[in-house]
């Protein structure tokens, strides 16, 4: 769904060059990027049993955005369907991020990645000293404020960490406007942007996220 990208790509490609691009009804409005048809969850063993869950809200959100009244009735996401989800395959990560993993707790989103900063950099090499801790492959940790209310989502970049050491605000700045705003320019440290499938609000809660539509 398009709000789970939407905040997921917020939080990480706002400061890690991360943009997930392909729940079925929601990220496509943050990055203008037409989303590319998406195969359902295999339905398969019971090894992904949290991933079906997830497709099924993702499609009542999407098809519940396209009726002239929506259900107002919130449609809850937990964390651990949400993650399951991801290991399946069915969020498309970008050049670049590994791995992702997402966790909630009160208006607050951790993003929680593996990152080879050589291929989001695609060759581009510069002098600057502030970007030579972005290079190789690390482990990154990603922490926002998120939020949605009245069709609008609000992400705020709290703090990045590169292998446990706090990423310098100024080299993230100078990292997000050089290698991730050139190609999304709705995507900064802090990202606004217009909620799709007529949703209207958006809560992240403790290990989940609750959406309404309107």
């Amino acid at each position: 769904m398009k709000i789970l990208r939407l905040f997921s790509i917020a939080v990480v490609l706002a400061s890690l060059a991360f943009i997930a691009q392909q729940t079925p009804s929601g990220l496509q409005a943050l990055t203008g990027v037409q989303r590319p048809q998406t195969a359902p969850v295999s339905s398969s063993g019971s090894g992904h049993r949290l991933a079906q869950s997830m497709q099924v809200k993702l499609d009542h959100i999407q098809q519940n955005g396209q009726q002239p009244q929506p259900d107002q009735r919130p449609t809850v996401m937990t964390e651990e369907e949400v993650n399951d989800y991801i290991a399946t395959g069915h969020l498309t990560l970008p050049q670049g991020v590994k791995k992702l993993r997402l966790e909630g707790h009160s208006a607050i989103v951790t993003a929680l990645l593996n990152v080879d900063f050589d291929e989001i950099r695609a060759g581009q090499h510069s002098a600057n000293p502030l970007l030579s801790i972005f290079s190789g492959q690390h482990d990154v940790r990603v922490e926002a404020d998120a939020a949605g209310s009245g069709g609008q989502g609000r992400v705020h970049v709290r703090d990045v960490n590169i292998d446990g050491i706090s990423v310098p605000r100024m080299a993230l700045e100078y990292f997000v406007s050089k290698y991730i705003t050139p190609k999304y320019p709705n995507i900064g440290i802090d990202s606004q942007f217009q909620m799709p499938d007529k949703v209207d609000t958006a809560i992240v809660g403790y290990h989940k996220l609750s959406v309404t539509q309107k």
